[in-house]
């Protein structure tokens, strides 16, 4: 059963939905002039042992570290490093508790040789997620058990990422919050046990007429930003704009920004950051939308294909090469590949991938997508990024 503060979630987003869904239709679409039809992108699978299916992927230099699931049998996750020449080497890893034979990898961060990993299987009698973590490095991770009310409880949210900077690790999601609706969550390692942390008086933290809703988190420097959006509540007023909540350095000096040209209802679903920059993919009133964020700089890209983007649909993150931005998107289960600069945008049809795209990274000169049916499975597929400019 739902505890309440999910309930109250689920209840702010239906009558959000209800009030906006007029004015998201009258709503006009930005500009498309310079839309252009490219020729179709040709992709490659990527050959994995039997029985494993990609989850999730994360770029390291010039090798990719590839999470892998055993659908229908109860084993410990794969966890795999694909090196520049495609050899794959596995990871070795040791669980400690029952649900890390049945745990689907939710987030595998790495820095340097340092590797963090959150998973998740469904258990108990109300079937929530009951979280797993492992820590170690490129040698092998150990699962490090968890207290139940670690991650669970009555007023458990969820957990949506694993982060690694240079300044330590954390685990990212949201909980229920002591004045409304549910807070954005940090946990931070003491010794083997994961605490998280209290957000009372930060920008993380939900008010009566400002609930916070992260999607995704992504590492930038020393610090981590939070995507996804904000609902303001007031009398007759239920807006929800896409947002940011970034940190100085891990969890501190946190602060929220908004961004720009939201419409009348919007989220950033995925981000994807360096040092200095971060590119925002989600939707403004149902229309694929993307963002690139400078420092204190922001801006909507313009012109983008207006491709429609459901609330159960996945956005991949976009990418940048080379000046040109790259974005995978699906359109009635067909997989789209879309380049622009700012002026010009090109979309071509996807050779080999079909379904919805759940991810997409770059390593090196390559760009790799995760796709397939809604519920899965998976399959792995790679392209070249000098062919896109």
């Amino acid at each position: 059963m739902p505890n309440r503060v999910r309930r109250g979630a689920l209840a702010a987003v239906a009558l959000l939905t209800a009030t906006l869904i007029v004015s998201a239709c009258n709503n006009s679409d930005p500009t498309t002039d310079g839309l252009r039809q490219g020729d179709p992108v040709a992709w490659t699978k990527v050959g994995l042992p039997a029985g494993e299916e990609p989850v999730t992927l994360t770029p390291k230099g010039e090798e990719l570290l590839i999470g892998l699931r055993h659908r229908g049998a109860k084993v410990v996750p794969g966890l795999t490093i694909q090196s520049a020449d495609g050899k794959l080497t596995p990871i070795p890893l040791k669980p400690s508790s029952a649900y890390a034979f049945e745990a689907i990898w939710q987030s595998v961060a790495i820095e340097g040789t340092t590797i963090l990993g959150l998973a998740g299987a469904a258990g108990g009698a109300h079937s929530n997620t009951r979280y797993t973590v492992w820590t170690g490095s490129t040698a092998g991770l150990v699962e490090k058990p968890q207290e139940f009310n670690t991650f669970g409880g009555q007023t458990a949210g969820s957990v949506i990422g694993a982060a690694l900077t240079p300044a330590g690790g954390a685990l990212l999601g949201t909980w229920g919050s002591e004045v409304s609706g549910l807070d954005a969550a940090v946990w931070l390692p003491q010794g083997e046990k994961w605490i998280r942390q209290k957000v009372a008086g930060t920008a993380l933290q939900s008010t009566a007429n400002l609930l916070v809703g992260p999607s995704s988190s992504a590492v930038s420097g020393s610090g981590i930003v939070f995507a996804g959006s904000q609902v303001k509540l007031g009398p007759n007023l239920v807006e929800q704009h896409a947002v940011l909540w970034r940190s100085i350095q891990l969890n501190q000096g946190w602060s929220r920004f908004e961004l720009p040209d939201a419409g009348n209802r919007s989220e950033a679903r995925t981000i994807s950051c360096t040092a200095t920059v971060c590119l925002a993919s989600g939707y403004v009133d149902g229309k694929l939308a993307i963002w690139k964020v400078e420092g204190d700089k922001a801006s909507r890209y313009q012109g983008v294909p207006q491709f429609a983007v459901g609330d159960k649909d996945q956005v991949p993150s976009a990418v940048e090469s080379d000046g040109k931005l790259i974005q995978v998107a699906a359109d009635g289960g067909k997989v789209k590949v879309l380049t622009g600069d700012g002026s010009q945008w090109t979309v071509r049809d996807a050779t080999g991938p079909s379904g919805q795209v759940t991810q997409t990274v770059q390593v090196g000169s390559a760009l790799y997508l995760l796709s397939g049916p809604v519920g899965g499975p998976l399959t792995l597929w790679k392209t070249d990024l000098t062919a896109l400019h």
